[in-house]
């Protein structure tokens, strides 16, 4: 068995790291895409390796001599690389196609070795390895039957996103005996270059024959098995964090990257906090109808959204501001504020983080659960002559939940000492009491230094829509910060979920009432567990005290092992703190992540 690798292409997607290079000397961590796959060809016994060069040839065979590879290497020149495309590389390796089984390769490939013992394993002589067709997969995908036999090849003006969950992506990993290759491939391919030019992919070969013989080759589904390619700057970064060596490194790259997980499509989420019953699918649906319109359209500007959203608050529209989440709003209350600002900690770090620390007073309460009351507040704040307080409730990360009657008593006290007082409620919809919103045009009227804040984006699930409202009976400040935040700061698919999300209120509280009863039976799961010590929460999330082992090294165990990503709160709590914060998702999620921690428990 030989290999033949494809290494001739410019790979001017990758910009400046490919302005002297060729694509597969690109660094993945430290080690070159063709360091790599050539050591992982190295340790199958592979007779011989023929790579198709041009591009910075002769700068890539010399990197090549420098490395420590043992398997014979056979180097083919491409003199037209930048006029032609893959199928004259492959063109120009005919007659060792010819010689030989073979394995090909496209360079621009990172992969764990299973996904080639997978493809050497098999007993079929003519493969072409595929993956699950996921959203950030581009190039040549297939239909298979139940056989895993190729029904058809799908090129990108046939491509229908209706039939996503029937399509295959190929890998650019095959492998062809070599009387396949002289009976099929070779001739096929010589008649379509001459038919059709060498500026074409030689998928476009195989197309053909599956189409005249469909037996003659056939698929091999990948299981779950690591690979990624490299196109871009992206495809780079991501492929970094997916094959880090060590796991505080992959922990790390992951956790840099604050969302973006659809371009990990195992990874399961619960370091993210959103609402996984909501929205419907009908919503969802009439979304999809108005795409082409809210794609193409501007948005309305700030006054329109206001009353769209005050309509679904029931407050007028000069109590109320929208933002482009809640972030974006933070940030301008925050820049507005004045004087020393209290804050429970921890909390949701995107407040005191937009504000002086020197400026800050910060109320730790001193009990292992990170629980407080409304007394306990006002005793605290009592004699610290602040001038502002921030709470967020349920509070972030530990679930504290204060009731709406104690909070209505601390928005008296802070009235009484002229305290502006805001309130973060993105989660509040979650617990289990009935009206808890603080979102009431008479409660507004009456108290103008109290400002509620909402992520729309948590509590309703959507957080691709990037949507947040303020309210408040501070006209003034709303009147500022709708000026200083940009008049089309939400998009038109955000415009338009405030539009139609009335019509749906009954799916969003069937929603939370899904969400409170999975949180009950997934925190009494929990409790089961040994060396874990649950927080009751009244959020869409759990904290939870790892009380054998460390918080970070059971995060790494999770991702590592069983790609689960959670909250490690060491660095927000403090180095000898050991929390970890675990998002409620949808019953079969949960389950999952139960049964690795039961696994790791009882190590």
């Amino acid at each position: 068995m030989q290999a033949i690798i494809l290494a001739a292409g410019m790979g001017r997607r990758l910009k400046d790291l490919t302005k002297e290079n060729t694509k597969c000397m690109v660094k993945v961590n430290d080690k070159t895409l063709i360091q790599r796959m050539l050591g992982q060809i190295d340790a199958k016994g592979f007779s011989r390796v023929v790579i198709v060069v041009g591009y910075e040839g002769e700068k890539l065979k010399e990197y090549i001599s420098s490395l420590d590879v043992s398997t014979p290497i056979v180097f083919v020149e491409n003199p037209v690389y930048d006029k032609t495309n893959n199928i004259y590389s492959l063109y120009l390796a005919r007659d060792y196609l010819q010689e030989e089984d073979t394995v090909l390769f496209e360079s621009d490939l990172i992969f764990e070795d299973s996904v080639l013992d997978s493809l050497l394993d098999d007993p079929n002589k003519n493969l072409v390895l595929v993956d699950k067709y996921e959203s950030w997969m581009s190039g040549t995908c297939v239909k298979l039957s139940e056989e895993s036999e190729i029904l058809s090849y799908i090129s990108g003006t046939n491509f229908d996103f209706h039939e996503i969950d029937k399509y295959y992506k190929t890998v650019n990993i095959y492998k062809f005996n070599k009387d396949f290759s002289s009976k099929y491939y070779v001739p096929f391919l010589e008649a379509y270059l001459d038919a059709l030019g060498n500026n074409e992919y030689y998928e476009q070969v195989l197309k053909v024959i599956t189409m005249l013989d469909g037996k003659s080759l056939k698929a091999k589904k990948l299981d779950n098995q690591k690979w990624y390619e490299i196109d871009d700057i992206q495809d780079l970064n991501i492929a970094e964090s997916i094959f880090a060596e060590e796991p505080h490194e992959r922990v790390n790259l992951i956790n840099s990257r604050y969302g973006g997980y659809w371009r990990y499509p195992k990874l399961l989420d619960f370091c993210y906090l959103v609402n996984p019953y909501y929205p419907p699918k009908m919503l969802r649906e009439e979304l999809r109808a108005s795409f082409d319109t809210l794609l193409t359209e501007y948005p309305s500007g700030m006054y329109v959204n206001s009353l769209l959203a005050g309509n679904i608050f029931s407050v007028k529209e000069e109590n109320i501001v929208v933002g482009n989440g809640a972030a974006e709003l933070i940030k301008s209350l925050m820049e507005r504020l004045k004087g020393k600002v209290g804050f429970i900690r921890p909390t949701f770090e995107e407040y005191p983080n937009r504000y002086d620390a020197s400026n800050s007073v910060n109320y730790f309460p001193e009990n292992p659960d990170y629980s407080y009351t409304a007394q306990d507040i006002m005793e605290f704040f009592n004699g610290q002559d602040v001038d502002s307080l921030l709470i967020v409730n349920p509070d972030n990360p530990s679930g504290n939940y204060i009731p709406k009657p104690d909070l209505l008593k601390l928005i008296a006290w802070s009235k009484e000492k002229n305290i502006k007082i805001i309130i973060d409620e993105s989660f509040v919809d979650f617990a289990d009491e009935e009206d808890s919103s603080l979102i009431d045009q008479e409660l507004l009227d009456e108290n103008k230094h109290l400002y509620v804040m909402k992520s729309i984006s948590k509590s309703y699930g959507v957080p691709g829509l990037r949507l947040g409202i303020l309210a408040s009976g501070d006209k003034d400040m709303i009147q500022w910060m709708k000026k200083d935040v940009s008049i089309w700061n939400i998009n038109s698919f955000a415009e338009f979920f405030m539009q139609i999300e009335e019509k749906y209120k009954g799916d969003y509280e069937a929603g939370l009432v899904k969400l409170r009863e999975e949180r009950k039976r997934f925190e009494t799961e929990l409790n089961k567990l040994d060396d874990f010590r649950v927080i009751p929460s009244q959020a869409n999330y759990v904290m939870v005290e790892v009380e054998k082992g460390s918080s970070e090294e059971l995060q790494k165990e999770l991702l590592v092992n069983y790609d689960i990503l959670i909250k490690d709160l060491s660095p927000k709590l403090g180095g000898c703190s050991n929390y970890i914060r675990l998002a409620i998702r949808k019953r079969e999620e949960n389950d999952l992540l139960l049964n690795a921690l039961k696994k790791l428990s009882s190590r």
